[in-house]
């Protein structure tokens, strides 16, 4: 027999090389502790600033509503009646007069409001037309309301009979316009505390009808307040 020469090919098993294989690298207890410690340091750093912060905002909140209650509001006057008698007759300036009613209140939740004498005046086309005093010096407690009553006759009163006859022929064309102002000196006053003087105006424009009563749309109207 003759022997077969046919080569059988022999396959060798191929190991990777020690290239593809990861690298593992071994850290030191050094390392894991730093790495906890540096984790912890974040969190606790973490948790005083959540802390600082809630503390500023609740700090902030108790400012912002101290100073909503504390801080001054202006005293709130409303019209309430004006009338002029006696508007529709001819010669009624020989005994005109004016007769108002205004309010003021102090809204404030703490504060005492002091006022020195008050003074009103009636303006006619911008014309001052008539004062009279109104109020003595008062306080005015928080949450209270104080009645002003008007009344321009006579002396304090200024109508002439060409003024009159300008009422008249307002009035033949449904209204007469007038502006009531009240003057004084007021302060805010909380416990010991009481503030700088502030010269006060409160301007209340009002209409009466033919029959020289005040119009509807006029009536517990808001008067502005401006500090002069």
């Amino acid at each position: 027999m003759h022997g077969d020469n046919t080569h059988v090919p022999i396959h060798h098993s191929q190991t990777p090389t020690d290239q593809s294989k990861p690298i593992r690298r071994h850290h030191t207890a050094r390392y894991y502790v730093q790495r906890v410690h540096d984790s912890l340091s974040t969190r606790i750093s973490k948790v005083l600033c959540g802390i600082f912060l809630s503390l500023l905002a609740i700090v902030g909140l108790i400012a912002f509503i101290l100073w909503l209650s504390l801080r001054p509001h202006r005293p709130r006057f409303h019209i309430h009646d004006f009338s002029v008698p006696g508007l529709g007759q001819e010669s009624g300036f020989q005994n005109a007069e004016i007769k108002f009613f205004v309010t003021a209140r102090n809204s404030n939740q703490h504060m005492v409001i002091n006022y020195e004498a008050m003074d009103g005046t009636v303006y006619y086309r911008d014309q001052n037309i008539g004062t009279t005093p109104l109020l003595f010096p008062f306080s005015q407690e928080p949450k209270n309301t104080t009645e002003v009553h008007g009344v321009l006759t006579g002396a304090t009163l200024t109508v002439s009979s060409q003024r009159w006859a300008e009422f008249l022929n307002d009035r033949a064309q449904g209204s007469v316009v007038f502006r009531v102002e009240l003057t004084c000196t007021i302060k805010f006053k909380i416990h010991t505390w009481q503030s700088k003087s502030h010269q006060m105006h409160a301007n209340c424009d009002v209409g009466v009808g033919p029959d020289g009563s005040i119009l509807n749309a006029y009536i517990d109207k808001r008067c502005p307040v401006y500090f002069s």
